[in-house]
């Protein structure tokens, strides 16, 4: 914090509560309200190169004159949707804690592992090889299993529209999509179609 605050000349007093809260709230609202995207605030990598001044105070006039409103736009965007989220949370209770700790524990899991097991199964007979499940190490990698020698991981279609994860996956990725009488996957990576 301390060169942010020698460039910037500002002094930010938050709990490591609030710090916490902010900084992981906030980011999730403005994913949803897509607050700092390039045409509520302009492209910021395009326009820092543009600028030729030295200072922050500089930048801050610069862009201010360039991008009008546009800060005002993002935050009126981030707190709405940080209103929405705390209306939410109002209506929480441990009861609707209970019941999506149980959800994703027993119901996802169970779900999940047959999916994984039937995607695995189906992969090693298209390739004509074994399959196995990964290790709790290998999870850590990233490996949900292994068709023959080849590490994959397997993902929800919905996984590629999640652009922001930390998760980075090293190995090949079986993609599927649930159907009404089913599933259906995309095999195209470990198949080389």
């Amino acid at each position: 914090m301390l060169i942010l605050s020698t460039i910037t000349n500002t002094k930010r007093n938050f709990s490591k509560f609030q710090t916490i809260c902010l900084t992981n709230c906030r980011y999730l609202a403005n994913q949803f309200a897509q607050g700092t995207r390039p045409r509520v605030v302009g492209q910021l990598s395009e326009l820092i190169k543009e600028f030729e001044g030295k200072t922050f105070s500089e930048w801050e006039k610069w862009y201010q004159e360039r991008e009008p409103g546009a800060i005002d736009e993002a935050t009126n965007r981030i707190y709405h949707m940080l209103q929405q989220f705390k209306d939410a949370l109002n209506n929480v209770n441990r009861e609707t804690v209970e019941m999506w700790v149980r959800d994703l524990v027993l119901v996802k899991t169970f779900i999940g592992l047959k999916f994984q097991e039937a995607i695995l199964r189906k992969g090693a007979e298209l390739k004509g090889v074994d399959w196995r499940f990964a290790s709790p190490e290998e999870e850590s990698k990233g490996i949900d299993g292994f068709i023959g020698d080849l590490p994959v991981s397997i993902k929800p279609s919905t996984y590629k529209a999640k652009g922001s994860l930390p998760e980075t996956i090293s190995c090949k990725v079986i993609y599927y999509e649930k159907a009404k009488d089913g599933i259906v996957v995309d095999y195209s990576e470990i198949l080389g179609i």
